[in-house]
C-alpha cells in the first residue's frame, strides 16, 4: 500500500473515524480556481482527495460530473496540466493522499509507462481507472506497483461472490464500493444493503472500504461513515461549482460543504 494512504488510514483507525474522501474535477471551472480548491480541501476537512482527470466521454458519471469535465476541457485542461496541478499541490501539502480518477483513453494516449512515471514524480498516490476492470490489470498494474501507486478497484452491488476475489486480487490502497447501480450523483443507496456488502467484502479482504455514488448530504455521509472506512462525495461538491457565479464563490461553497461533511463524518461514531 502507498505510504501516504497507509499512514492516513492508520491515523483514522487510531482516531476511530472514517475518511472523508472528496472529489473535484481538475481544471473545473478553470485551472487557478481548481488549484485553490485542491489546496483548500484538506484544511476544510478532506482526509483523501480524488482529483478527476477530465475526459470527453465520462460514461460512468452523471450529469454533474459530465458537465464539470466539459467545463474543464473547454478551459484548456489536459493530462499534463492535471499532473502539474498535483505538483503544485505537493509543494503545499506533503501528507494528504491524492487519487487520480478517470478513464483509460487519456492515459493510453499519453503513454502508460510515461504517465505512471510522471504521476509518481508529481506526487500521485493512487489511480482509479473507471473503465479498466481488474481482469485487465496488466495494462497498468505492474507499472503502478513499480512506481508505488495504488490501483484502486471498484466493487458494485452486482459484484457477486464469484467475481469479488478477482476484483480484490491486485487491489491496493482501498476498495471503492459503488453504493448503487447507475452513474455518479443520481439516486440514493440502501443503507442496509451497503452494510451487508461491506461485511461480505471484509470476509475476503483487509482493505479499507470507501463508499461512493449517491452520497450527497452530511446526513448520508454520516450514515455510511458508521460502517465504512471512508465516504466519497463528489457530485454535491461539483454542483457547488456549477451554481457559483464566480470562482471565489465556488471556492467558498465547496469548502463550506466540505466542512459540514467532515463534521458529520467525525460525529458518526461518537
Amino acid at each position: 500500500m502507498n505510504a501516504r494512504i497507509q499512514a492516513r488510514f492508520a491515523q483514522l483507525t487510531a482516531e476511530n473515524r472514517a475518511a472523508l474522501v472528496t472529489y473535484i474535477c481538475a481544471g473545473d471551472p478553470d485551472y487557478d480556481t481548481s488549484l485553490k480548491l485542491l489546496k483548500g480541501l484538506p484544511g476544510a476537512g478532506a482526509d483523501i482527495i480524488e482529483l478527476g482527470m477530465p475526459f470527453s466521454d465520462p460514461m460512468a458519471d452523471g450529469p454533474a460530473i459530465q458537465a464539470a469535465a466539459l467545463r474543464a476541457l473547454r478551459a484548456g485542461q489536459t493530462q499534463r496540466k492535471t499532473l502539474e496541478m498535483v505538483r503544485q499541490f505537493r509543494q503545499h501539502d506533503k501528507t494528504t493522499p491524492l487519487i487520480l480518477m478517470g478513464y483509460y483513453n487519456p492515459i493510453h494516449r499519453y503513454g502508460a509507462a510515461d504517465y505512471m512515471r510522471d504521476a509518481s514524480e508529481a506526487g500521485v498516490d493512487g489511480l482509479l481507472v473507471v473503465d479498466l476492470p481488474a481482469e485487465h490489470d496488466a495494462e497498468l498494474g505492474p507499472l503502478a506497483r513499480q512506481y508505488g501507486i495504488d490501483m484502486i478497484r471498484m466493487a458494485t452491488p452486482t459484484t457477486d461472490a464469484q467475481r469479488l476475489p478477482k476484483v480484490l486480487a491486485q487491489a491496493s490502497g482501498f476498495l471503492y464500493y459503488v453504493s448503487l447501480n447507475g452513474v455518479t450523483g443520481v439516486g440514493q443507496a440502501d443503507g442496509a444493503r451497503v452494510r451487508d456488502a461491506i461485511g461480505a467484502i471484509r470476509q475476503q479482504s483487509a482493505l479499507p472500504v470507501c463508499v461512493g455514488f449517491g452520497v450527497r448530504t452530511p446526513q448520508q455521509a454520516a450514515s455510511f461513515a458508521r460502517d465504512a472506512e471512508g465516504v466519497v462525495v463528489g457530485s454535491a461538491l461539483v454542483d457547488c461549482i456549477e451554481r457559483a457565479e464566480t470562482g471565489e464563490k465556488a471556492l467558498e461553497a465547496v469548502l463550506e460543504l466540505t466542512g459540514q461533511l467532515a463534521a458529520a463524518v467525525l460525529s458518526a461514531r461518537q
